[in-house]
């Protein structure tokens, strides 16, 4: 008795970095119907993924791999046509849910060259996101600004902790007295120093 192969959706979902939340992605896959969904916290250029690595292994002939967009299965369009075309020589699907590719990858004719070009643009996408954050970044350092968060030990502070140190306080007392975290109080005296 032969049994049919059903589809079984599963889903990836990435983000480039711990801050970020992949919510967005996660509802929309388990929307679409992913029994499984599998995530990353890395760059979509590290083609060392934990989880796309295991998600990759998981699937077997007749699934589906879902992603959001495309840009979260890869950045380089080398390595998003490498899996692609791997997923289609093992038998399994490319489902994409949003974006210029919504819809399933097809390896053939004019679906392999418009896919193969939105790869490229999301690549050079990405390339501009990066050129154009340096710019502005190097030119606000040409004007004397520089990102991050504000410093919370200004230099009143900075001569007040030193004061406190010099009669013998101990780091906990002096930045609990100027509301400020041990560590800041650390970085801000051996910077001094």
């Amino acid at each position: 008795m032969t049994t049919k192969n059903t589809r079984t959706l599963i889903g990836y979902q990435r983000v480039s970095t711990n801050a970020q939340d992949a919510q967005l992605q996660a509802d929309a896959l388990a929307e679409a119907g992913c029994s499984r969904i599998f995530e990353d916290k890395a760059s979509g250029k590290n083609a060392d993924r934990a989880g796309l690595l295991a998600a990759l292994d998981y699937m077997r002939e007749g699934d589906t791999l879902t992603v959001w967009k495309l840009d979260r299965l890869g950045r380089s369009t080398k390595d998003v046509l490498t899996i692609a075309e791997d997923l289609h020589a093992r038998g399994i699907a490319l489902r994409i849910l949003t974006g210029t590719l919504a819809g399933s990858y097809s390896p053939k004719g004019e679906g392999k060259f418009f896919f193969t070009m939105m790869v490229a643009f999301a690549e050079l996408e990405r390339d501009m996101i990066v050129e154009r954050t340096r710019a502005g970044l190097d030119a606000a350092k040409a004007q004397g600004r520089t990102g991050g968060r504000p410093s919370v030990m200004d230099a009143d502070k900075l001569v007040a902790a030193r004061a406190r140190k010099a009669k013998g306080e101990s780091v906990t007392a002096i930045a609990k007295a100027l509301k400020v975290s041990r560590a800041t109080l650390y970085r801000a005296l051996a910077d001094t120093e």
